[in-house]
């Protein structure tokens, strides 16, 4: 897996860019106790149901591959001068 430059900022956007698209969806999983690592999982499994993202293999599903998986992923969508992506 290859680093990608400012990776926790960008996993960090994901979470919250993920969070609205999954409320939006109609998800309303998610609480106020609820910690990053949960969110991140229930993101990450949303954007594969929904064939946003490829899944990783089931040897391969831990956090950080989906933590790497979700940078990857606002990385593309994020405009080109976006300060995440200097």
């Amino acid at each position: 897996m290859k680093k990608i430059k400012n990776e926790a900022a960008l996993s960090k956007k994901a979470i919250q860019v993920g969070e609205n698209y999954a409320l939006k969806r109609g998800y309303n999983g998610f609480s106020a106790t609820m910690s990053a690592n949960e969110k991140t999982e229930a993101i990450y499994r949303l954007l594969v149901l929904d064939k946003l993202i490829v899944g990783l293999p089931a040897d391969k599903e831990d956090l950080p591959s989906m933590k790497h998986k979700l940078a990857l992923w606002i990385q593309k969508h994020l405009p080109k001068d976006d300060p995440l992506l200097k």
